[in-house]
């Protein structure tokens, strides 16, 4: 397939981090930012609905049954960003709450264009919001939205779908503590994060009978041979998902199953995969409720409120910049 033109910057730093991540020493990496293009994007919202994923029902219950009193507890006026909103869909319970108060200005951000446009259309006729979406990175996209900001007006960041989950703990704390040194003292954040379960209730979520998963996985080694133009053959490689109970969380691999030359022009890298050699696509991890109080004290918050969903271990968390 030949390669699709990107933006200099935008290939420039893709390839740079696909470099990085595959000539790690032990255990080749790819980064899970980028499951998310158009076609991945859109791969996740089936697996969002499949009957083995609890985690977005979870999510959904929850803002559902409690978004009221979630905004009950914010000063007004408050601005909305949401860090990866995807398609919008259980961010509309936040956003009908706080209009029911005031007007309401709402800052999707995501990398994936695609998801962006789905989240204006899902929400684009609440009331009294507006919507004014940023395709960049978390931390830039959310610097921005935090300068439009007035005086008077704080802001209600959305980290929703335990998305926390993807980074290793040290690097979750670190991203706290880089969206807390753009917020203001009293600014919120609604974070979800996934409870630790069952493995045997764990493990189909990210591995369904259907494919699905498998399929959203493969779909970055076809991200890589169009934008990157490298050769990776995607029926040489199984999808597997892994509990690691030591770190407690899901690993999702692509294991190759026959030795291959991989060769990816534009990050200027070249190698050999081994028969059962495995490439690190994402990581999920797994909380429990108490860990995350103590999370929001170390990283410059504190925890106003935490409410869990029983059916599937699940819970929103409300911070607070100190």
């Amino acid at each position: 397939m030949p390669t699709q033109a990107l933006p200099l910057r935008q290939a420039s730093e893709f390839a740079a981090e696909v470099r990085a991540g595959l000539t790690k020493p032990g255990q080749r990496e790819l980064p899970s930012k980028y499951l998310y293009d158009e076609a991945g994007s859109a791969l996740f919202e089936v697996i969002c609905v499949l009957p083995e994923y609890g985690l977005r029902r979870a999510d959904a219950r929850l803002l559902q049954r409690y978004a009221e009193e979630v905004v009950d507890g914010l000063p007004l006026p408050v601005l909305v960003a949401e860090l990866g909103s995807g398609s919008g869909k259980k961010t509309r319970w936040i956003l009908e709450a706080l209009s029911r108060r005031q007007r309401t200005y709402y800052f999707p951000i995501e990398i994936s264009s695609s998801a962006l446009a789905a989240c204006a259309k899902e929400l684009g006729h609440i009331e009294l919001v507006s919507i004014v979406g940023y395709e960049q990175p978390y931390l830039e996209g959310l610097a921005a939205a935090a300068e439009r900001r007035g005086s008077d007006e704080h802001l209600l960041v959305l980290f929703l779908g335990s998305t926390i989950g993807n980074f290793d703990r040290d690097a979750g704390d670190e991203f706290l503590r880089e969206v807390r040194a753009i917020l203001s003292p009293g600014d919120a954040l609604l974070l979800s994060t996934d409870l630790v379960k069952q493995v045997s209730q764990l493990l189909p979520a990210y591995d369904d009978p259907a494919g699905v998963t498998a399929a959203f996985n493969r779909n970055l080694l076809c991200r890589l041979n169009r934008e990157l133009g490298s050769n990776f053959d995607l029926s040489a490689f199984a999808h597997e998902a892994r509990w690691n109970a030591r770190e407690r969380r899901i690993e999702m691999h692509l294991r190759s199953i026959r030795k291959q030359r991989v060769e990816i022009p534009v990050a200027e890298l070249s190698f050999t995969l081994e028969k059962g050699e495995t490439l690190w696509t994402e990581s999920s991890h797994k909380y429990y409720a108490e860990e995350v109080l103590a999370m929001a004290a170390r990283t410059g918050y504190r925890c106003d409120g935490q409410w869990v969903d029983r059916e599937w271990p699940f819970a929103q968390n409300l911070f607070i910049a100190e």
